[in-house]
């Protein structure tokens, strides 16, 4: 009610004044613009000038109200699409996990340019694309990928790569690998990558190289460093063997390759049991069983193994004799060892030990039946003359690893 009276009372004392006002003459207003000419008394033009100033102001709140209702209905019009995207990205998502490609490329490739995230929209798509079987597209939706999101580059890089194995296209999956080791050369995921490619690839070389950054990031097990240790080494030692043969047959035979390539090894490796064994044995087949036996004979000294034993009984030292007195030692401390046995026997032939060498074969098959010693046994008395026991040897073996069953048979 206050306000009221008050507005009341400004309009009453406002007439009074205008009332008052109009009551004197106060002259008039002349405006003249070029061959125009106003001339209007003040209180006209004062009317004229306030009709004028509301109705400008009138019209600025007009354009300001439809201004907010248009932005308001392109916002409105904005969520609508975003909406929409994220519905069929989901949508688009769920067909890709369902290996509906063609559903799953369509709906993500659509929604992609209204999507809250269009990089995962793109490389999705490119994923179903390639699963579909539309491989020159892929491309072309990963630099969509690439371009939809700065700073993507590593992002699309992994994927690229791994469709590129996918597909077995090694080398442009290497080749993007590399490129993207020198952006992030730590990055876990790329280095397990060149992993997989290096040994697809078969580039044992370059494996080695990258093997201890691999153990340095903590990307393999202590067990698959191992067994990738000992796969590289061996594909190169049979390399660098097989470059020996090639050398050989061209009439410059050297053992170089391989035993550069032996110097190469970390210490880890040429501490290892097959390492050892693998590099003796091609040494001994290129025709150095010399240097082989001498290897052997170093090792066993301080690390006692099944395995080389038995190689070592296999190869011809640059003294046989001196080879076995030196594995005669090794008895004292082996009594009961029968592989070490078996290693007596074939160096005592090697000596022409006939007697002692049937001896150490036969202690060996007392303390372990194996078809190795048997056969070794048996072709000895063959050639002692004892064909009958051979045979009955031979027989013996053949009967028991066969797992007969105990059934009466003819007497002689």
């Amino acid at each position: 009610m206050i306000r009221w009276l008050l507005i009341a009372l400004t309009a009453l004392l406002l007439g009074t004044g205008l009332a008052m006002g109009l009551q004197y003459d106060l002259g008039y207003i002349r405006i003249s613009l070029g061959h125009w000419l106003l001339e209007t008394n003040f209180w006209v033009g004062l009317a004229l000038l306030a009709l004028l100033v509301t109705t400008l102001v009138l019209t600025l709140g007009l354009i300001r109200r439809l201004s907010n209702r248009t932005g308001r209905m392109t916002g409105w019009l904005s969520q609508g699409h975003s909406r929409r995207a994220r519905r069929r990205t989901t949508q688009g998502l769920l067909a890709l996990a369902e290996g509906n490609w063609p559903r799953a490329r369509k709906l993500l490739e659509a929604s992609a340019g209204h999507a809250d995230t269009p990089l995962i929209n793109y490389l999705a798509a490119a994923q179903a694309a390639f699963e579909s079987g539309a491989h020159d597209d892929v491309d072309e939706l990963l630099r969509q990928a690439f371009e939809s999101t700065p700073g993507s580059d590593v992002a699309v890089g992994i994927t690229q790569a791994q469709l590129q194995l996918a597909g077995n296209r090694l080398e442009q999956a290497l080749a993007t690998l590399v490129r993207l080791r020198k952006q992030a050369p730590h990055h876990p995921f790329v280095l397990k990558l060149l992993k997989t490619t290096y040994v697809r690839l078969e580039d044992w070389r370059e494996l080695s190289r990258l093997l201890p950054e691999l153990r340095k990031r903590g990307l393999v097990s202590d067990e698959e460093r191992e067994e990738l240790e000992r796969t590289i080494w061996h594909n190169l030692m049979q390399r660098a063997a097989a470059e020996c043969r090639r050398q050989s047959d061209s009439g410059s035979g050297s053992l170089t390759p391989l035993t550069r390539l032996w110097d190469e090894l970390p210490g880890i490796v040429r501490r290892d049991e097959y390492t050892i064994r693998e590099y003796s044995q091609l040494l001994a087949e290129l025709g150095d069983e010399a240097q082989a036996e001498t290897l052997l004979r170093k090792v066993l000294r301080n690390h006692w193994s099944e395995e080389l034993i038995n190689l070592y009984g296999r190869i011809k030292g640059a003294k046989p004799d001196e080879q076995l007195l030196v594995a005669e030692r090794w008895l004292q401390d082996r009594p009961n060892n029968a592989e070490l046995l078996l290693a007596l026997g074939r160096l005592s032939l090697r000596n022409e030990l006939w007697g002692k060498a049937r001896e150490y074969f036969e202690t060996s098959l007392r303390l372990r039946r194996s078809r190795e010693t048997m056969a070794e046994l048996s072709r000895l008395n063959a050639h002692m003359g004892e064909e009958q026991t051979s045979v009955k040897l031979l027989m013996q073996g053949l009967v028991k690893d066969s797992g007969l069953p105990d059934l009466p048979m003819p007497k002689a």
